[in-house]
């Protein structure tokens, strides 16, 4: 009789479970919550190859699909993906505001930060973001990118660093070419670190072996040799003699090595950033915007990613890249003003980009003079362009085909008015 009974009830549905990680690089806080918001599992494991296998095994046991996390990022949300959860994001300032559903006092704490992530995703699943996965392909272009730009920095630092030290000990090498971290500009001070060894092109026929230098060193410059011993005989004197004219010969010889090497570097990453963008599926779509060319393409590329639905609208990539204004309303009160929370790398890309379309593009030169005549600043106005953009280039990545400027914008009609 049990048998039959048992045979013939209903099937038992699991009772839905959420999770919760407060991930670092040496430790994870993990946290589920049963349909109710009570506390079922609480654990802090390492960051390690058994804490990450321990993390998995605790979400199977007790049924998790989903899981919320601060980042969208990092080496735990690829595992989770992985392991096949379903991951949302809720930041880390959004996290700070949900303290406030279990308490006033506003204690930081790793596992209750855990436990407010689990909980905020069993009760507003619907209002925070799935992660959405890019392909290996996308990710190393972007980690190629996000280094070339890291580089860059480094470099105008060094750079800064060279020019403190010349404006102190050898001026003269200062404005002598167009920049001072140039080819030739790096081997003249390779060749005459200090105002005393830049005596020897001064003295006597200094023309002459200004010439006999340049020539030799295969200076292409507009420059001629008269007009750059001139700015050195009217520079400033440094220091040419003495232990800090001697310190500053060395420090300017390891800068000009270092930023020799960090040139060398970024040539490097230069082409394996080609090389990657012209092996990717989305990269013509990208390379056929004006303008574009291969580092502005591959940067718009890697930040955007390929995954279409993470931008189910051109909306929703406009708001992302911070090119969207920020609109808040108060009963009368009513505030239009400048996105901050974005993707910052995706907006200087954008920006970077569509402030340079109006050279190419008639209709980027129309959008952008409509909002300069209407009293915007250029900053306001490269934005209102690049929102424009993003309408156009959401199309044509969301449709995988080519900008064609016969089909996208108003082109035809701005060259029909014209006509």
């Amino acid at each position: 009789m049990i048998r039959g009974l048992t045979e013939g009830a209903p099937e038992m549905k699991a009772t839905p479970t959420f999770a919760g990680i407060d991930w670092s690089w040496q430790h994870h806080a993990l946290c589920i919550v049963d349909n109710d918001g009570q506390r079922i599992e609480e654990a802090t494991v390492s960051h390690t190859r058994p804490g990450m296998a321990k993390i998995t095994a605790l979400l199977r046991r007790h049924g998790v699909d989903r899981v919320g996390i601060e980042r969208g990022d990092g080496p735990v949300v690829e595992h989770l993906i992985r392991d096949g959860f379903q991951v949302f994001i809720i930041s880390a300032r959004q996290v700070k505001s949900l303290r406030a559903r279990y308490g006033s006092a506003g204690n930081k704490d790793d596992r209750f930060d855990a436990f407010v992530l689990a909980d905020a995703l069993r009760t507003d699943a619907g209002r925070w973001a799935v992660v959405q996965p890019d392909t290996q392909e996308t990710i190393a272009l972007r980690m190629l990118v996000r280094a070339r730009h890291d580089l860059i920095g480094h470099r105008i630092a060094v750079h800064n660093q060279l020019l403190a030290v010349l404006q102190h000990n050898f001026p003269g090498a200062i404005g002598l070419f167009s920049q001072l971290d140039i080819p030739i500009s790096l081997a003249f001070l390779r060749r005459f670190p200090t105002e005393a060894k830049a005596a020897w092109l001064t003295a006597g026929r200094g023309e002459l072996r200004m010439g006999h230098w340049l020539q030799a060193n295969h200076y292409c410059g507009r420059h001629t040799p008269a007009r750059l011993i001139t700015h050195l005989r009217g520079a400033a004197t440094g220091r040419i003699t003495g232990p800090a004219a001697e310190a500053s010969e060395l420090i300017v010889l390891t800068l000009v090595d270092l930023l020799t090497t960090l040139r060398t570097q970024q040539a490097d990453l230069e082409a394996r950033i080609k090389e990657a963008l012209l092996a990717h599926p989305d990269g013509p779509i990208f390379q056929s915007l004006p303008r574009a060319g291969t580092v502005r393409a591959a940067t718009l590329l890697a930040e955007i990613g390929d995954c279409r639905a993470r931008f189910p609208d051109a909306a929703s990539l406009a708001a992302a890249a911070g090119v969207a204004p920020s609109t808040r309303q108060s009963g009368k009160h009513r505030n239009v003003a400048y996105r901050r929370g974005c993707n910052k790398q995706l907006r200087a890309a954008l920006v970077d980009w569509a402030q340079d379309t109006p050279r190419a593009n008639a209709w980027a030169r129309d959008t952008y003079d409509r909002a300069r005549h209407r009293g915007c600043r250029h900053p306001h106005a490269a934005r209102i362009l690049a929102q424009g953009w993003t309408r156009i280039l959401w199309r044509c990545w969301h449709d995988q085909v080519p900008y064609n400027p016969d089909l996208h914008g108003r082109l035809g009609t701005l060259q029909q008015e014209a006509a």
